[in-house]
């Protein structure tokens, strides 16, 4: 009964594997051939009979403002990542090691205003980017997205930081280390796994961001790539359903680059700084 009761749960995962390898390969298929295939198309479809071509990236970078809208794009997630993880970083850390007035409470807040969607709060965004004169700016938009990103990841981080023994801590003040080196060359290195994790998700956000980005920014040279792509499919009796997937495809390149970069953090951080200090 044992053997029987293990063949079958291993029979239901592979299942499920295959059908979730299913529902996310698919659509990339579909994406992938489209981006290749010569001539004009009005809907996605997956087809490998078609002619295929590269004229379609051309017409992406020769006649849209496509480059301007990944550059925009780049801007945006490099910042936003950048000071997403500083602050997340620290806080965790904060929040993990230290016991001051309000903690509890402000973890709780930040499980609160996680809870809010981010539909509802379009109109004060607005509000508040033309009080700041922040519509159609890369700042304001940045500054939202560091903004959201923080509650939730501070927990994670927080967590993260939890699992690293305070027994280095105090060993390393026993030997003269100050709060900051403590910080730097012991516990930092334990958690590298984590701030890279962080890092690829605040990167990849503004790239597949629609809504706020949409909603915020407004001349055709300030679009995010995102919001780009969507002009080439909004209008039923003109969809250039090619270049749209052209586009997207590139959104991939960056991406990648920036997770083959971090892998070697998500294994080394594990034993890279047991004997700092």
């Amino acid at each position: 009964m044992k053997k029987k009761k293990f063949s079958f749960s291993k029979l239901f995962t592979y299942l499920f594997m295959i059908a979730l390898s299913i529902i996310i390969i698919y659509p990339l298929l579909i994406t992938a051939t489209s981006a290749f295939k010569a001539g004009n198309m009005i809907a996605f479809r997956l087809d490998f009979d078609a002619d295929w071509t590269l004229n379609n990236f051309r017409r992406l970078f020769n006649e849209t403002p496509y480059l301007t809208w990944y550059k925009n794009t780049l801007i945006v997630a490099v910042s936003t990542m950048v000071i997403q993880v500083m602050i997340v970083t620290l806080a965790g850390y904060t929040y993990s090691r230290y016991r001051f007035a309000g903690r509890k409470s402000s973890l709780m807040v930040f499980l609160i205003v996680q809870m809010v969607p981010t539909m509802s709060a379009l109109t004060a965004f607005y509000v508040m980017g033309l009080l700041a004169n922040g519509l159609d700016s890369f700042w304001f938009l940045t500054l939202i997205y560091i903004g959201g990103g923080i509650p939730m990841n501070t927990w994670l981080m927080k967590g993260y930081f939890d699992t690293v023994p305070i027994d280095l801590d105090e060993s390393a003040k026993l030997d003269g280390a100050g709060h900051f080196r403590i910080f730097w060359q012991i516990v930092l290195p334990l958690v590298k796994p984590m701030v890279a994790v962080q890092a690829l998700w605040a990167f990849m956000g503004p790239f597949g961001e629609f809504l706020l980005a949409r909603f915020l920014l407004r001349s055709q040279e300030r679009l995010t790539v995102a919001v780009g792509l969507q002009t080439f499919i909004n209008d039923a009796r003109n969809q250039r359903v090619a270049l749209f997937a052209a586009g997207a495809i590139l959104i991939a390149v960056p991406i990648a680059a920036l997770f083959f970069f971090l892998q070697k953090y998500f294994v080394s951080g594990l034993t890279s700084g047991g004997t700092k200090g």
